[in-house]
């Protein structure tokens, strides 16, 4: 993981709600990566593919509990996967 990325280098809308003194990338990195494939902007996935890694984004987005349709969408043709197995498409059933 890059050390040099904070979050402050991300978009301001994205974590809002956060106190970024105190957020941690490593400790809540699904919550990142989730708040990031579906609210964030190009640069935004640019820094979490540099941040994390794809392996790691791909096994965020199968084990999320939600993710909106356009992102599911995304996230299935990106890792060419089938929606049938990402977990919220699961629960959504």
């Amino acid at each position: 993981m890059n050390q040099e990325i904070t979050i402050n280098d991300f978009s301001p809308h994205l974590f809002w709600d956060v106190d970024k003194d105190l957020f941690d990338l490593n400790k809540y990195q699904s919550f990142f990566i989730q708040r990031v494939l579906e609210y964030g902007k190009m640069k935004d996935w640019k820094l979490i593919k540099e941040l994390y890694g794809m392996e790691t984004i791909k096994n965020v987005a199968l084990n999320a509990r939600s993710l909106d349709a356009v992102t599911l969408s995304f996230v299935s043709a990106l890792f060419k996967i089938d929606k049938t197995e990402f977990r919220c498409y699961k629960h959504r059933l």
